[in-house]
């Protein structure tokens, strides 16, 4: 009896230093690759590592900005296993034998569109014939869209007079020298709305926008791995795109909120001591709305409320980037999030082969996977 008596304390013993020894486990260090430059357009990513996301996954996460082909070949090679990148930069890649995937599609809506004036005339996309469109360059997303949305209405490149004008947009088209430009819909458009309100426009009251996700399904931006850490590490997967799902989530339903977050992460954001406490004030009020449980219209309209209530309070300076992340979200908002479909990487799959930047066959449905999103309805 005294043996079985010691026996069973030793199991007992046993169990609870494996259960503390597992429960004290290591997070594991990841480092997450962000395009670009700090920006309030990785507000998700941000809230995430405020509100300890990544840690309730056991994820110890530092970010690392960067050229996107550094990322893809930082991912492809395992040296770094996530980081969020292009869908057309994932197709491109596998096309090389590079093994990337997406894992959850950040982007709902395609990011670029282009702009016309009210004083133009110009009333569709097929009606751009013969005028100056300017485009930062034959690459990457703008180039990509504008050949998706000329090619939708039975035209092509050589219908328009395209010109390269970089990454200025709003300055070129202010002064006149094109008569339509590609844009990214989040911030673009708005700034070149703000200076045809301050009257330095050229004599433009307000633009038209013709969106690229308005007549075709394209691949966007997305939270991306490669096959190596989906075969070995499926639980870094899950922890990462939970804990990304968690931040997105965040920043839609309370941008106040994301803001305050980014704060700490983006230099140079606007803010003055007025500001920060309106959008405490607006976060902490939202909170007490979202217990509730609103559907994703009454956020939607709350978000617009919210733009104008802080409308009344600052001028246009201040609520800048503000109003990028509202026009950002809006490109990430969708009834369930992080869903990738077949027929959007198809679409995005034909861009590319048309274009040539694809000359080999793709099978697209190693592209992607939504196997790791979290359960509706969360």
């Amino acid at each position: 009896m005294r043996r079985l008596r010691a026996l069973v304390l030793v199991l007992v013993v046993s169990l609870f230093t494996g259960v503390g020894v597992q429960a004290q486990a290591e997070p594991v260090k990841q480092t997450f690759f962000l395009t670009y430059v700090p920006n309030i357009q990785f507000a998700p990513v941000y809230v995430a590592l405020d509100k300890g996301y990544f840690k309730d996954a056991n994820l110890d996460v530092v970010l690392q900005n960067g050229e996107e082909p550094t990322g893809v070949d930082l991912i492809a090679a395992n040296q770094l296993q996530f980081g969020l990148v292009s869908g057309e930069e994932v197709i491109k890649a596998r096309a090389n034998g590079r093994p990337i995937v997406d894992v959850y599609e950040w982007f709902q809506k395609y990011p670029i569109a282009i702009v016309v004036s009210d004083t133009s005339g110009i009333q569709s996309v097929k009606e751009l014939k013969g005028h100056k469109v300017g485009i930062p360059g034959r690459f990457g997303a703008s180039y990509n869209g504008l050949t998706a949305l000329l090619s939708a209405n039975g035209m092509t490149e050589s219908d328009i007079d395209l010109q390269e004008i970089g990454f200025n947009a709003p300055d070129v088209f202010c002064v006149g020298a094109v008569e339509a430009a590609v844009v990214y819909t989040n911030n673009e458009p708005l700034q070149i709305q703000q200076r045809a309100d301050a009257g330095n426009c050229n004599g433009v009251k307000s633009v038209k926008v013709f969106s690229v996700s308005d007549t075709v399904d394209l691949v966007s931006n997305g939270l991306v791995t490669n096959e190596q850490t989906i075969t070995d590490h499926p639980d870094w997967v899950t922890g990462m795109v939970t804990a990304f799902d968690s931040g997105l989530r965040d920043s839609i339903n309370n941008p106040a909120q994301a803001y305050l977050s980014s704060l700490k992460y983006v230099e140079n954001l606007p803010t003055t001591d007025a500001f920060n406490a309106a959008l405490q004030e607006a976060a902490a009020a939202q909170q007490q709305f979202l217990a509730t449980k609103p559907d994703r219209k009454a956020i939607a309209d709350s978000r617009s409320e919210l733009l104008k209530t802080l409308s009344s309070q600052f001028d246009a300076a201040a609520l800048v980037q503000f109003r990028v992340l509202l026009n950002t979200i809006d490109l990430w908002d969708a009834d369930q999030l992080g869903y990738a479909t077949k027929e959007s990487w198809d679409a995005t799959l034909k861009v590319l082969t048309d274009m040539k930047f694809v000359t080999t066959s793709v099978d697209v449905e190693k592209a992607f996977t939504n196997d790791f999103l979290p359960a509706v309805g969360k």
